[in-house]
């Protein structure tokens, strides 16, 4: 008998270790962090398809990045409502963010507006799209910093709504200039300039809340000493 139950143990420990890499790697593969790597691979696409000419180019490279936002927010509706929240997805969903929106910033730097309203202002769209990349950056440092001081400091720099409606503007500027680039010689000025407006207001929400932030870090710092 005893023979007998060590056999089993044995073969039970067996199963054992042989399972975990399973079921280490289906919580590495959640859903949720399959549709941020998806966002991750198709930003090579966006980058082919924002220099094809002609109206299927630009139908591709906004419906790519429409795609993009869309599955931004379904990847966390996905991981909170079905409990699917990962470490690396959490690590991984800001990272994926940051990379299409930088890499759609700078396509549409490459080529400026020239529509007539805009045609003199080449700079337009440059300065708004550094303000936001050196904005992420610069977050991204203070967000490694303040994991590395301790829980207070990391709720502090958590997302806020002021940082979510900064997304939102950010998303629909991105979408529209994507949209209208096809057509900015001579197109629709007022549906481009609103896409420049809110891309502004999206940088202006930038600073705002980096402000807000390190103002909360500097209270959370002076209370501790």
């Amino acid at each position: 008998m005893v023979a007998e139950m060590n056999i089993r143990e044995l073969s039970i420990s067996k199963n054992d270790r042989t399972s975990m890499p399973a079921i280490a790697n289906s919580k590495f593969l959640t859903l949720p962090t399959i549709l941020t790597l998806g966002r991750v691979a198709s930003i090579p696409l966006l980058v082919a398809t924002f220099f094809m000419d002609g109206w299927r180019g630009t139908v591709a490279t906004t419906g790519i990045f429409t795609a993009a936002a869309v599955t931004d927010w379904l990847d966390g509706y996905i991981a909170r409502k079905m409990k699917m929240k990962s470490t690396f997805g959490a690590f991984l969903d800001p990272v994926a963010d940051k990379l299409m929106v930088s890499a759609t910033l700078v396509l549409l730097c490459t080529r400026p507006l020239e529509v007539a309203v805009f045609g003199q202002f080449p700079w337009l769209l440059i300065i708004p799209s550094i303000t936001i990349i050196g904005r992420e950056i610069t977050m991204s440092a203070l967000r490694e910093w303040a994991a590395s001081q301790g829980s207070k400091l990391l709720e502090v720099v958590a997302v806020n709504n002021l940082g979510k409606w900064k997304t939102a503007t950010q998303m629909v500027a991105l979408i529209i200039l994507l949209a209208t680039r096809d057509c900015s010689r001579g197109g629709p000025a007022i549906l481009v300039g609103s896409g420049v407006v809110l891309l502004y207001i999206s940088a202006g929400l930038s600073l705002w809340s980096f402000v807000v932030y390190t103002r909360e870090i500097c209270k959370v710092l002076r209370r501790s000493q």
